[in-house]
């Protein structure tokens, strides 16, 4: 299960990312790095609560592994040169389902998400994708531009005592 979002028309931020000092573009992140956890997170909330809304109306029992196993972690950097790469995801984990059946928590995120021969689609994390969207892109973005100023501030005092 892979959904990607693409965040554009902040070129100018972009922009100016490339032309701050190794402080705010670092190895370790910096504030980007932050930033879009921040955002990660703020989507993953959505999804959790589209997930647990999806399991309740078929009229399931849940004991809640799969709501907690959706995560917000840090990905690989994109491999068309450097950046940040933040997933919501599914973590992998095996649980024993409400029936009492080994189950995993992946098949299950799959088989709302997606549906199957048995079972209709109960979409839950491209919802929040579309829905969200645009309050993570704000977020992210308002997030990135008070840890820039933040930074850019600390960074002409400490030139200022010298």
């Amino acid at each position: 299960m892979k959904v990607e979002v693409k965040i554009t028309g902040i070129d100018g931020v972009l922009r100016t990312l490339s032309s701050l000092p190794a402080e705010i573009v670092s190895k370790r992140g910096g504030p980007v790095k932050l930033s879009l956890a921040k955002g990660a997170r703020a989507l993953r909330d959505v999804a959790r609560q589209n997930l647990r809304q999806s399991i309740a109306q078929d009229g399931q029992r849940s004991t809640g592994m799969t709501e907690k196993a959706v995560i917000a972690s840090r990905g690989k950097a994109p491999s068309a040169g450097q950046g940040e790469r933040y997933l919501v995801r599914v973590k992998k984990g095996t649980f024993v389902n409400a029936l009492g059946f080994p189950t995993s928590t992946l098949m299950t995120a799959n088989l709302l998400e997606y549906g199957s021969a048995h079972q209709p689609p109960t979409p839950w994390l491209r919802p929040a994708v579309q829905t969200a969207g645009g309050r993570v892109i704000d977020v992210i973005t308002q997030d990135l531009i008070r840890r820039i100023e933040k930074t850019v501030a600390q960074q002409a005092a400490k030139n200022g005592m010298k």
